[in-house]
C-alpha cells in the first residue's frame, strides 16, 4: 500500500465530498452530510501516516488503495 500524508490524505477526502468542521492543533475533523461517521487526520506536515491508521481511515471513507 502507498503509503500518504495527512494532508495528501485530507484532499482525497474533501475531493469525496467530506468537510472540515474543525482543527483542534494538528487534527482535521471531517464530516460527510447524511453519514454519521467522523474521521481525525493528523495532519504533520510532510510526514506519512502510519499504515495500520491510513488503512483504517480508508476503510471508514470507502475509499479503495487504487484512488491513492
Amino acid at each position: 500500500m502507498k503509503a500518504v500524508s495527512g494532508t495528501e490524505f485530507a484532499r482525497l477526502l474533501e475531493k469525496r465530498g467530506w468537510e472540515c468542521k474543525r482543527i483542534n492543533g494538528s487534527h482535521h475533523v471531517y464530516c460527510k452530510p447524511g453519514n454519521p461517521e467522523r474521521i481525525t487526520v493528523p495532519v504533520h506536515g510532510s510526514a506519512a501516516l502510519k499504515i495500520e491508521l491510513q488503512r483504517h481511515l480508508m476503510k471508514i471513507a470507502g475509499i479503495n488503495e487504487s484512488e491513492l
